[in-house]
């Protein structure tokens, strides 16, 4: 189930047209998104005050980069991941 963007979400982000919120929880938001070559996507947008720690940012650095090299049948690919944005 989704729901409109709220007015606090963004429209944007690096190039991602988001469309609807997919849900939130604990570590943040996801969004249905268009990629910039139109390719529909999910995009989670970590919360601040996981953002803001050091620890966190390599943790998510290193799962990325792992999940990015996973393939298979039912394996979703990761098409990019920002662990130095101001929000990854």
């Amino acid at each position: 189930m989704s729901e409109p963007l709220r007015s606090s979400d963004p429209s944007r982000i690096a190039g991602f047209r988001l469309l609807r919120r997919l849900g939130a929880g604990g570590m943040g938001v996801v969004y249905l998104a268009r990629s910039p070559h139109s390719a529909w996507c999910a995009l989670k947008v970590i919360r601040a005050e996981y953002a803001d720690d050091p620890g966190f940012r390599a943790r998510f650095r290193r799962e990325a980069e792992l999940a990015a090299r996973l393939t298979g049948r039912w394996t979703v690919p990761v098409v990019a991941a920002d662990a130095d944005a101001r929000a990854p």
